[in-house]
């Protein structure tokens, strides 16, 4: 009996030190990201040229101006224009992007044009596509939009409480769009999800929460709209999770054929 080809395993990273710690935790691939509090907004060019420099696996960067929804203004959709024909004159591995229109479906148009700027990139298509009305035209759309890959939770919050739309959508791919399956991945569940979905590629971020190095605490002001205490906390990849979390997608590499 053939072994089950093993899953791509995508870590969500925010900035180098998360880049370095995913890929020296094993991972397949990095989705490098600033902000991810925000569900990740595009890091800066320092950041990618520091990470282009520094990484030993490929890496996408997520296109985003902003937090929020994905229905972007004029402005916003030719910034990420932009930063979409950097980040290819930069060689970056992918770009990670999703626009909406505001009846919930794909805009079909302006995806289209990202992946036009990106080629010869790779273009995943993030969860903006859980937020869509109708997540089997929208597999049709990107297909027809030239996407390679979706992210997706199967429009629910986890990947465990999606799990039918997430096998329904790969039937739907059908290999012509690579399904990457994420939301609440960790060890304990990661392989069942993978198992029940059939998707080929998983995405997890595995963040831990540390103190700030700070010695001085101002406990009378906040630099953003989180709690005081967040001020001084930073958070991290956590290494040691995320080399788990490979291990049980990866363990049915090792299961009698």
């Amino acid at each position: 009996m053939t072994k089950p080809r093993l899953p791509r395993i995508e870590v969500c990273v925010e900035g180098i030190d998360g880049l370095l710690a995913a890929q020296k935790a094993g991972a397949d691939r990095v989705e490098l990201c600033a902000s991810l509090l925000e569900g990740g907004l595009t890091p800066s060019i320092g950041v990618v040229r520091e990470a282009l420099k520094l990484s030993t696996i490929p890496f996408n960067v997520i296109v985003r101006p902003r937090g929020g929804d994905f229905l972007y203004s004029e402005q916003e959709f030719q910034s990420m224009l932009r930063d979409v024909e950097a980040l290819r004159d930069l060689g970056v591995a992918g770009v990670v992007i999703g626009c909406l229109t505001a009846d919930g479906r794909v805009d079909i148009e302006r995806t289209r044009a990202l992946v036009r700027a990106a080629k010869p990139l790779t273009v995943t298509f993030h969860r903006a596509f859980d937020m869509t009305v109708d997540y089997r035209q929208a597999v049709e759309d990107l297909v027809h939009a030239g996407v390679d890959r979706v992210l997706t939770s199967g429009q629910r919050r986890t990947a465990l409480d999606g799990l039918d739309i997430l096998k329904d959508t790969v039937a739907l791919a059908n290999g012509r769009l690579v399904v990457m399956v994420c939301g609440g991945l960790n060890a304990g569940n990661i392989a069942d999800v993978l198992d029940r979905t059939g998707a080929p590629e998983a995405h997890f971020s595995a963040g831990k929460t540390v103190p700030s190095g700070m010695a001085f605490l101002n406990p009378f002001v906040g630099m953003g709209g989180t709690s005081l205490e967040r001020e001084y906390q930073l958070t991290l990849t956590d290494e040691s999770a995320v080399r788990a979390t490979i291990a049980a997608a990866r363990v049915r590499e090792v299961q009698p054929a």
